[in-house]
């Protein structure tokens, strides 16, 4: 829930407006009550489609339709007036999240809930399709979750299947991912009860595995798999694969009747109709929390008045809110409202708005004159009631790579002042740091603790691989989206050898991708024809993946390479160097971390070598220049990190850092920084703030965000970024910025 905002309505019809629920792409969703005291939830067209005849047409349709149908399991339309100024329909108010936001939030439901959903949700499309209705948009979000059992939601797109007046084909109507293959066609006459059918499958799968049937990203790419693929198999649990496979038939006539439906559900079941304890409990506590919300709303009553009226009001009698010029203007006595409950978000009944791709940021589009200095006050207009979403911050603070770090919480915070100090801005963002001292246990331990923290929105962090590999099961399991900047290893392909962690950002490159700096480098930059590439076994599988990968493209480009693996234990440098001599190498990559490159670049320079000499990031540490001393000259390193010292874009970023910090930004700092702020644009939709974790995280892969140091964008099979590796050498005793690395391999 919202506080209401300046030219917000005070009433509708005999409702009284209390709060926001939600906005979408057709009008906003309001809490209001009624004057014996019911609670309503009223959606509220906007004015561009209010004046399209077309669509009170179908507004209409929508209030004949809520009132035909007669079903427990419907939320019951209350009242509605088609014809107002504004139209509105008003639907009881149920308090339960939505089962979207329950499997986003806390994963999967049980065997037996889904069975008690499949069963209810059919009882509620029989009860329309008895009348001659299609409901066309069963989906998560249109499901709401009470503790006797489901409600069906949303009849803006329910209509007679022989209906034409307001569809017809060449037009999708419904939500990919859960819409039938009619529907993706666009067959309107084709569409009929057994597409609603297909859509309960698809509802049900998602509930049991928390997997889409047919996949998310793009509508196009869900509508082509909606029609000519099978349902990805993790969707359909085991103990219901014949029933779901069934309702996912391509063909409308082999798929089962509601009845079908009905009874396979059934069997295996004692009491089908005992609904007591069907939803987890903290399910039921959220419940709980967010009817106590709504019990605690402030009940004093806006009002409406003229605007000339108001301009002519008293300073005794004038409201403290801003008239508008409109011909009825809000006049309200503001209170700051109680807080929330942890988790009182919640979906409106609006059919979802496309979610749009954001650019934002850049370089030059840097507002430090707008950040208000720690510990100044706050204008007046800042401080009116905005929401706050929580961002934890995770990471190693006083371990072996407490330098990485500190540099990310210092970037994350000026983000934020940044972000807080905008008093037009929808939300403000709350800061909180989490140090799991680099050990994998306590990152454990942290995550368990994040995860249920419900006022959490999103996770910062953790600094290195093992922390987040402690923490990803936890984290996945509760769909906490969490932001990485220093981590080097892939969470989200569901292939063999690596974990399904879909909420995660890597907003970097995987190690082994920093093969394409050394390719470049060796091939456009010192030509190198016989590299030597050395595997470190202490590193894993992505060393050597990198050293093949490397490999392959020189030999690509008629280059000869050879790969040398080493123990992950005991190396004999002085050994290792002359086998680089003796394959008349003129260039040496190397993967291990700092002080075994620094034993190699010694033993090296011992032997005589004069060739190009790289590392990755693996090894780009202080420890490095002070162990290897005069022999760490020349080298040069792959990382997936700016130098905001040098870069261009990043020189508003360090002049604030110092300011700030008293000190230039450590490695990760701006990158800390766009992740903040990256995080702030997918938390932004239509002026108002996405808060669930389930949302947010499905909009990491859908907006985009130019920053200081990167562009942010989700490319299957690529990730977020996969040019943003940079080149530095070492030249005087200390890490020289040689750029990105495309830039930086031009002569």
């Amino acid at each position: 829930m919202e506080p209401l905002r300046t030219g917000d309505p005070s009433r509708l019809g005999r409702y009284r407006v209390l709060r926001r629920l939600g906005v979408g792409g057709m009008g906003v969703v309001f809490l209001a009550r009624a004057p014996g005291g019911a609670i309503a939830a009223v959606k509220v067209v906007r004015a561009s489609y209010a004046e399209e005849a077309g669509f009170r047409a179908r507004f209409r349709r929508e209030i004949e339709v809520a009132r035909r149908v007669d079903s427990p399991w419907v939320v019951p339309l209350l009242d509605a007036d088609a014809e107002a100024e504004t139209p509105w329909l008003a639907t009881a108010y149920v308090p339960g999240p939505s089962l979207s936001e329950t499997v986003d939030t806390f994963g999967p439901v049980s065997l037996r809930a889904v069975r008690t959903l499949g069963l209810r949700l059919a009882d509620a499309l029989d009860a329309m399709h008895g009348i001659g209705l299609v409901h066309r948009d069963v989906k998560p979000g249109n499901v709401l979750l009470a503790p006797d059992g489901p409600r069906l939601i949303d009849f803006g797109i329910a209509r007679a299947p022989d209906a034409t007046a307001l569809t017809s084909s060449g037009v999708i109507v419904g939500s990919p991912g859960f819409l039938s293959p009619e529907q993706a066609r666009a067959r309107g006459g084709e569409i009929g009860p057994p597409s609603d059918v297909f859509s309960l499958g698809c509802v049900l799968a998602f509930a049991a595995t928390g997997v889409r049937p047919f996949g998310g990203g793009a509508a196009a790419g869900m509508l082509l798999r909606t029609v000519y693929e099978d349902p990805d198999p993790t969707a359909i649990p085991e103990a219901l694969a014949p029933l779901l496979r069934s309702c996912l038939h391509k063909d409308p006539a082999q798929r089962p009747t509601l009845a079908q439906l009905r009874a396979t559900l059934r069997e295996g079941t004692q009491d089908d109709t005992a609904q007591s304890g069907w939803l987890p409990e903290r399910v039921t506590r959220l419940i709980g929390e967010r009817s106590a919300a709504v019990l605690a709303i402030d009940a004093i009553e806006p009002t409406q008045v003229p605007a000339p009226a108001a301009a002519e009001a008293s300073p005794e009698t004038a409201s403290p809110e801003t008239v508008s010029p409109d011909a009825m203007t809000l006049t309200a006595v503001t209170t700051t409202p109680p807080a929330a409950a942890p988790g009182v978000g919640r979906r409106g009944l609006l059919l979802g708005s496309t979610a749009g791709v954001l650019a934002a940021g850049g370089g030059g589009a840097w507002w430090w004159s707008t950040r208000r200095k720690p510990g100044t006050t706050p204008s007046s207009s800042e401080a009116g009631p905005r929401p706050e979403l929580v961002v934890a911050f995770q990471g190693d603070l006083t371990g072996s790579r407490k330098d990485y770090g500190n540099a990310q919480l210092d970037g994350a915070r000026l983000a934020v002042e940044q972000v807080n100090a905008k008093s037009d801005h929808p939300f403000r963002l709350k800061l909180r740091t989490y140090d799991d001292g680099g050990d994998a246990t306590r990152s454990s331990a942290l995550a368990t603790r994040l995860a249920k923290d419900t006022a959490v929105s999103a996770v910062l962090g953790p600094t290195t691989d093992a922390c987040l590999l402690s923490a990803a099961p936890t984290y996945a399991k509760a769909t906490v989206p969490v932001l990485s900047v220093s981590v080097g290893i892939d969470t989200a392909p569901a292939t063999a050898g690596q974990m399904q962690f879909p909420s995660h950002a890597l907003l970097r490159v995987t190690d082994f991708l920093l093969a394409a700096p050394c390719l470049r480098y060796l091939s456009d930059h010192v030509d190198a024809r016989n590299a030597f590439l050395v595997d470190d076994r202490a590193q894993g599988d992505s060393a050597w993946t990198l050293c093949d990968k490397t490999r392959q493209g020189l030999q690509q480009g008629g280059r000869d390479a050879t790969l040398k693996s080493v123990s992950a234990g005991r190396i004999d440098y002085a050994a290792l160097a002359a086998e680089v001599l003796s394959a008349g190498a003129d260039a040496v990559v190397f993967t291990g971390d700092a002080p075994r490159a620094a034993k190699l670049a010694s033993a090296l320079k011992s032997a005589g070598f004069t060739g190009t000499r790289m590392a990755t990031e693996r090894a780009f540490d202080p420890r490095f220049l002070t162990s290897a001393g005069a022999a760490a000259t020349g080298w040069v390193f792959a990382t997936s990190f700016i130098d905001p010292t040098a870069a261009p874009s990043t020189r508003a970023f360090t002049t604030e850092y110092r300011t700030r910090f008293g000190a230039a930004p450590g490695w990760y700092a701006a990158e800390a920084y766009d992740a903040v702020m990256f995080l702030t644009a997918v938390c932004t939709k239509d002026g108002s703030a996405v808060r669930e974790r389930g949302a947010i995280a499905r909009r990491l892969r859908e907006v985009t965000y130019t920053g200081i140091s990167r562009t942010l964008k989700f490319e299957t099979g690529y990730g977020f970024n996969h040019d943003a590796m940079f080149v530095f050498q070492v030249a005087d005793g200390r890490f020289r910025y040689l750029g990105q690395y495309k830039d930086a391999a031009v002569s």
